[in-house]
């Protein structure tokens, strides 16, 4: 399945996916995703290790980062699947201290 099959119709733009906007898209930009087929290639994890050091990035940014690509809230990733990030960025040493 591709990653885009979570979506009724294929968003164009990064702001078109779910929780994001355009401040979303200039974030992006900075570390050279400019469109949702940049978004949806590369994985959530190394995309969130490369936004981690901007001011204003945090844990709900990985939430909203796997949301956005699944067409799901942050809020339910959050909620549903907060361990199993966790791990997995404490494996990759990205955890919050």
């Amino acid at each position: 399945m591709h990653m885009l099959d979570v979506y009724p119709k294929t968003p164009k733009r990064l702001r078109d996916l779910n929780g994001f906007g355009p401040r979303s898209e200039e974030i992006l930009a900075e570390v050279g995703i400019h469109s949702v087929e940049d978004f949806m290639g590369i994985d959530p994890y190394v995309l969130y290790a490369k936004l981690k050091p901007m001011k204003g990035i945090g844990l709900n940014s990985i939430y909203a980062i796997i949301g956005a690509r699944e067409n799901l809230s942050w809020l339910e990733v959050a909620n549903d699947r907060k361990t199993e990030i966790l791990m997995r960025l404490d494996d990759l040493g990205l955890a919050p201290k």
